[in-house]
């Protein structure tokens, strides 16, 4: 084909002639560890199990600040959280394997396709598991501009998948599986950016209008944090890149909900450039 139409039009194409019964999914850009599909398929003994989710590692030059990596081990982590409690939400596009039973044809216009593909498996009764010792390995983006690319599009996914995955905040139908959902990921997207907003205005009037040392503190606290983040822009310290990378990644989530209201977020990844 002439045109670029996107990772899940070529999934689609090629899922017409897969016969296994487990299929496993990755990117181009990464690498897998050695028995990483034992480690995957292994879960399968349980008839319940409709996806497994592997865990994706970042890994940065020596002396780099760690931010995106530092993100990914926070995912991986939640990612535990949920398999522990009940099923994985959304699994990572490098490394996840689902039953080709439980394989939904999904429209090319999705975005986050990996993502709303495993949740399509918990639709249909299925828990996805969390797998560890599978990981892909991929490598920091070379520049934070790269990388911003690259978060605003999974956020304009985010808030397209919550279109998509609808049903989901059916807490009374699907309960726990809800709960994780609406938790982990809808308040994530939706709020977390405002709620910042929010509570930063609402310190300095309390700490005006009431002159106390309690929202004094609160405030300065705040000020620290987002000086720290400032600083984090220019400094290759950890301890000052991490404020930055957490605002960042709420400056992606807003810049991301306008490209999705605008209609302007292409299906196709635009790829950033890697060591």
């Amino acid at each position: 084909e002439q045109e670029r139409k996107g990772k899940l039009a070529a999934i689609n194409r090629a899922m017409r002639y897969v016969n296994s019964e487990i299929v496993v999914f990755s990117d181009a850009n990464t690498l897998l560890n050695e028995k990483c599909i034992i480690n995957l398929v292994r879960h399968y003994k349980n008839k319940k199990v409709g996806g497994v989710a592997g865990e994706k590692r970042v890994f940065t030059s020596e002396g780099e600040p760690g931010g995106e990596g530092a993100y990914w081990r926070y995912e991986s982590f939640l990612k535990k959280l949920d398999s522990d409690l009940y099923s994985v939400v959304g699994a990572a596009g490098e490394l996840f394997s689902i039953r080709k039973s439980l394989y939904t044809p999904l429209k090319e216009n999705i975005i986050l396709d990996d993502f709303v593909q495993s949740l399509h498996v918990c639709l249909k009764g299925y828990v996805v598991r969390y797998e560890p010792e599978a990981y892909a390995m991929e490598k920091a983006s070379i520049s934070l501009a790269d990388e911003r690319e690259r978060k605003i599009r999974i956020s304009a996914g985010g808030f397209q998948a919550i279109g998509q995955l609808i049903n989901l905040l059916n807490f009374f139908r699907y309960r726990t599986l809800s709960f994780q959902y609406i938790s982990h990921r809808v308040l994530r997207w939706t709020l977390a950016p405002l709620s910042l907003v929010m509570l930063f205005f609402s310190s300095v009037y309390l700490c005006i209008s009431l002159n106390s040392p309690f929202y004094g503190i609160i405030l300065a606290l705040q000020l620290l944090f987002y000086t720290l983040a400032i600083i984090g822009s220019f400094s290759k310290l950890k301890f000052f890149y991490l404020p930055h990378y957490f605002c960042f990644m709420n400056y992606c989530v807003v810049k991301g909900f306008w490209r999705f209201v605008l209609g302007k977020q292409g299906v196709a990844w635009h790829r950033a450039e890697r060591h």
